[in-house]
């Protein structure tokens, strides 16, 4: 199984690379983990509805370059399907009983995901209605990833 999370912008903050790469590590023995970090945007504070959507198509455009081939995508984005744990575990085993064996998550940056890519997903998926930072965003999907492999092999995660 290969798993691969295409990501907006870098990671600055220590910890936050030191999570990534634990949980990175974690995840070795169930699945080969690759992170793709693409370039963000430089967007002010204010800009018009128009820049935004012109920023997030430029970021799209570099994010499809950068998918795996062949790949079952899953975009993060607020109007996707926001299972529990023990559903996004199933979810994850039906893809690889189904021969998906190459997964691609992917996370907009700090003005979102461009819509268009959002409907060429093949899953969007919430992984909360509250709202964080995206570089956040990419320790959380970790940790998920690694206790639904934890999950669907039937192995003890703290709760």
């Amino acid at each position: 199984m290969y798993i691969q999370i295409v990501s907006v912008g870098k990671l600055k903050e220590k910890y936050l690379k030191d999570a990534v790469n634990n949980y990175t590590k974690l995840l070795s023995r169930f699945c080969r983990t690759e992170i793709v970090e693409v370039a963000e945007e430089k967007v002010p504070p204010s800009l018009s509805s128009r820049e935004e959507e012109q920023a997030r198509s430029r970021e799209a455009e570099r994010i499809r370059a950068a998918l795996a081939k062949d790949a079952y995508v899953i975009a993060l984005d607020l109007t996707g399907e926001q299972p529990d744990s023990m559903r996004f575990a199933q979810k994850l085993n039906e893809l690889m009983v189904a021969g998906k064996s190459r997964i691609s998550f992917i996370i907009g940056g700090s003005t979102g995901l461009d819509r268009k890519l959002v409907k060429e997903a093949d899953y969007n998926l919430c992984l909360s209605n509250m709202t964080f930072p995206h570089q956040l965003a990419r320790v959380i999907l970790l940790e998920q990833i690694y206790r639904c492999f934890k999950i669907i092999n039937n192995e003890t995660y703290h709760k």
